[in-house]
């Protein structure tokens, strides 16, 4: 009986990191929900196509499916707020080329925008080894640093957007 325990546990463990790349994931949920809320309201939406990820896996409820959704729908907010930062980038370099004629005092915009973003991703960083450090390494570690930063970035992917929205 140990062998065969042995050998089922050997599967269970063997094939957790095959569960973890063979997720299917779908943004649908998580999209169609911010397209509808305004506001503070989005921050609802986060982490909608991660639970239907863990939802619609087999083994998605396990600790590696978990940490796997969630880790696939940051995937997708990371994404969303690089192209946030890329287009204000843009937008701020422009501004900034025509500030030096117009008004050469006035604050330049892509160092402060590069600066702002430094000091969150070593927030991000910070705020998320604090969530990681509640669980005392235990196994819910791995879904709470992915979901943390899922959150996090989620959040500053709404504060570039808005930075985006109200300039243009």
């Amino acid at each position: 009986m140990k062998i065969v325990w042995q050998v089922i546990a050997f599967a269970v463990i063997g094939a957790a990191p095959a569960l973890a790349q063979d997720l299917l994931f779908d943004d649908a949920a998580t999209r169609a929900c911010v397209a509808q809320a305004e506001g503070s309201a989005r921050m609802d939406c986060v982490g909608r196509s991660a639970e239907a990820c863990m939802t619609d896996n087999v083994g998605g409820d396990s600790t590696i499916g978990m940490g796997g959704c969630l880790s696939l729908e940051w995937e997708m907010w990371d994404a969303g707020l690089n192209a946030a930062y890329a287009d204000l980038l843009t937008l701020y370099t422009a501004n900034d080329a025509q500030a030096a004629v117009d008004s050469p005092n006035a604050p330049k915009q892509v160092p402060a925008l590069r600066d702002m973003q430094r000091a969150w991703i070593g927030y991000r960083d910070a705020r998320c080894a604090f969530e990681v450090a509640k669980w005392g390494g235990g196994t819910g570690q791995g879904p709470a640093s992915a979901q943390c930063r899922m959150l996090v970035t989620a959040e500053q992917t709404f504060v570039l957007r808005d930075g985006l929205a109200g300039l243009q």
